[in-house]
């Protein structure tokens, strides 16, 4: 279905000219964005050469697929109003802000936070579903950056006033924040234990909508604000990664620059680091290893003697990530040699910030055994994936089984097929256990491998194990 506009879109036109994208181009890219959220679209070439020369504006999700196919060609984020759609219907630039003003900051966080839950609800044609394809690594340019030249804001503190809501404005004490702290600590063993899509963990966007929301909209000293700020940015860093975790990269983008700028606004330069490092997982696990290392750098800069060495070393993992996806094999091996060194040198006494717990010596053997996986050392990856999969894993059933792939992955580079076979199958084993899609990528990913040896016993057995987990729905 279509909708008649005034006259041709000459601004849709301009921008398929600058991107170099053909109308059937177009039209399949958008297609395809549709089909990778479930929804069955047929546009053809002279759909589009409509949309152009007689301004016919697409209904549902395709205004907003248009716009993320062009900006993938582009690579950067294309809101609608530059494309003739801003009357389409609206919403997805939400998110995206960066404000330097703490108002509009608060602001743009509870935007996000709510429409959200629209979007949960709203079934194939929700939000997220409509912005399939829509992350851009050129959009945390201007976080990290702004976030650099000014780690925290002068003050937060808020009277709100009474048209801000029904009854007398909400007075916000340390026990508010307490209980989101609680919340965020729930949510972290959820999501480790059984994936970010878990309905356990998926509970935190709505902690964010129905708690935090109010609470800054509230009216709060400056101390209590701090603290809720950073609480509120732990949770939003949260509900960030278990987007990432359940492959909804549009959605996590957008959680994890509202994390950073209310973690500027918590004046926690830790935290703010922690969100960075985040991006930076995110961007080296989407293909851009160099945009992973500078966010991880930007991390690393800030931090220089105020984050304690464990933090440090965390920081200095992520940008061994970044230099591996990146193919660069000495600067990954420096990073890594730093982060170990900065590990060996934190102690138990250490004011270590409450969600790094899950970072220790396991992590970093896990995170270096991806690093040479990447750069196609399979000897060193089994090194360090043997010290990896020495720990109890109850408390971080998602992360075995990534290491446990990881593993397998290293067996078969090493001419060992019953040995990556074995371990595949105790991944995928895990990876029924739990909600996320990373997990899955990664047993898909390994099976690709296996391909060349697929009339193999133990692989046809493999694939078979694998075939409930692969087709359930994403």
């Amino acid at each position: 279905m279509s909708r008649e506009q005034r006259g041709p879109n000459e601004k849709l036109g301009a921008v398929l000219a600058l991107a170099g994208i053909s109308n059937a181009g177009l039209a399949r890219r958008v297609n395809d964005l549709g089909a990778q959220r479930g929804l069955t679209l047929r546009y053809d070439k002279t759909s589009v050469a409509r949309w152009v020369s007689k301004g016919m504006v697409p209904q549902g999700a395709a205004p907003h697929l248009i716009a993320a196919a062009i900006g993938q060609k582009l690579g950067r984020p294309v809101p609608l109003h530059e494309i003739g759609l801003a009357d389409a219907d609206p919403a997805p630039e939400v998110g995206l802000a960066f404000p330097r003003d703490v108002a509009q900051a608060v602001k743009s966080a509870t935007e996000l936070y709510r429409l959200d839950l629209a979007g949960r609800r709203a079934g194939s044609g929700g939000i997220w579903q409509s912005l399939a394809g829509s992350f851009a690594v050129s959009a945390y340019a201007t976080p990290a950056s702004r976030w650099l030249i000014t780690p925290a804001d002068s003050s937060v503190a808020r009277e709100a006033g009474a048209a801000e809501g029904s009854g007398p404005p909400l007075k916000v004490g340390h026990s508010d924040v307490q209980k989101l702290r609680e919340a965020a600590e729930d949510a972290r063993r959820w999501d480790s234990k059984y994936g970010g899509g878990d309905w356990r963990s998926s509970m935190v966007p709505e902690c964010l909508r129905v708690e935090a929301a109010p609470l800054l909209l509230g009216s709060y000293s400056d101390e209590v604000g701090r603290a809720l700020f950073g609480a509120s940015a732990e949770l939003t860093r949260l509900a960030g990664w278990m987007a990432f975790d359940t492959g909804q990269q549009e959605a996590a983008q957008r959680y994890y620059i509202q994390a950073l700028r209310l973690a500027r606004a918590a004046a926690d330069v830790p935290l703010g680091g922690y969100v960075l490092a985040s991006m930076s997982l995110q961007a080296t696990y989407r293909g851009f290893g160099d945009e992973g290392v500078d966010l991880a750098q930007a991390a690393l800069e800030r931090n220089r003697g105020l984050a304690t060495a464990r933090t440090m070393s965390f920081f200095r993992l992520v940008e061994a990530r970044a230099h591996a996806r990146a193919g660069d094999a000495q600067a990954a091996g420096a990073a890594l040699k730093a982060a170990e060194s900065w590990l060996e040198r934190s102690r138990p006494g250490d004011n270590d910030p409450s969600w790094l717990g899950f970072y220790g010596y396991d992590r970093f053997a896990a995170d270096a055994a991806e690093c040479y996986r990447d750069l196609k050392a399979p000897r060193q990856v089994r090194r360090f994936t043997e010290q990896a999969l020495s720990k109890p894993t109850e408390e971080f059933v998602r992360s075995h089984g990534l290491r446990l792939v990881v593993s397998a992955v290293a067996e078969l580079e090493s001419g060992n097929l019953d040995a990556a076979c074995e371990q595949g199958v105790r991944a995928v084993e895990v990876a029924g256990r739990i909600s996320s899609a990373r997990t899955t990528e990664y047993v898909k990913d390994l099976l690709h491998r296996l391909e060349p040896y697929g009339d193999e016993p133990r692989v046809v057995e493999l694939r078979e194990r694998a075939r409930p987990l692969l087709m359930a729905p994403a």
